[in-house]
């Protein structure tokens, strides 16, 4: 082999080498943004009904799935709309719900200081990261779940006139479009808008 031939052969070596790393790290850099993280990456495991495990869980406990719910909470909050999943909304959007139930979206959902004792930690343990909260021009915590940031990515490709199909009413009606959201999922393989 000729000298020229090994110079040229060497200096190809070098630009593919580093072709290949620059299109590996941005192939991982791409990849963990798609992800969106860890954070992002435990919302979508609540989309899918599934809770963080807790070392504290009673032993047997599977706390990752909606059914390890909280009694109460099932049937105090379920009682005039579904039970919304405590991942819907970080700790401080729930306790400022918890904190108001006098006058709760403009009805009173009041509730005795033991119930509210027994439910407000279990919305506290499973909430949204604090990442999520987000505040209103006066500076308060957003407790509508329909106008967090998160819930609007999600559903920015329904158009406005689905909103008002009969079948579907308000935007605060999961179970309309989630066949699953009884159960706490809410993943996209499990959504069917009702035509009407």
């Amino acid at each position: 082999m000729k000298l020229t031939q090994l110079k040229s052969r060497k200096a190809l070596k070098l630009p593919l080498v580093s072709i290949l790393l620059v299109a590996s790290v941005t192939t991982l850099a791409g990849l963990a943004f798609a992800s969106g993280g860890k954070e992002l990456g435990e919302r979508e495991h609540y989309m899918r009904g599934e809770f963080p495990e807790h070392e504290e869980d009673e032993p047997g406990e599977d706390s990752r799935y909606l059914r390890a719910a909280n009694a109460n909470w099932k049937a105090e909050c379920s009682e005039c709309h579904m039970a919304y999943p405590p991942n819907m909304l970080p700790a401080e959007a729930w306790r400022s719900i918890m904190g108001n139930l006098d006058n709760h979206f403009g009805d009173d959902a009041s509730l005795d200081e033991e119930t509210v004792a027994d439910i407000l930690p279990f919305l506290e343990k499973y909430a949204a990261s604090e990442r999520y909260v987000k505040r209103d021009s006066q500076g308060e915590v957003v407790t509508r779940i329909t106008e967090t940031g998160w819930w609007q990515h999600e559903h920015d490709e329904i158009s406005p006139l689905v909103w008002k199909r009969e079948s579907i009413g308000s935007k605060a009606n999961c179970a309309a479009c989630h066949t699953t959201a009884d159960k706490g999922n809410f993943d996209e393989d499990y959504v069917k808008i009702p035509k009407k």
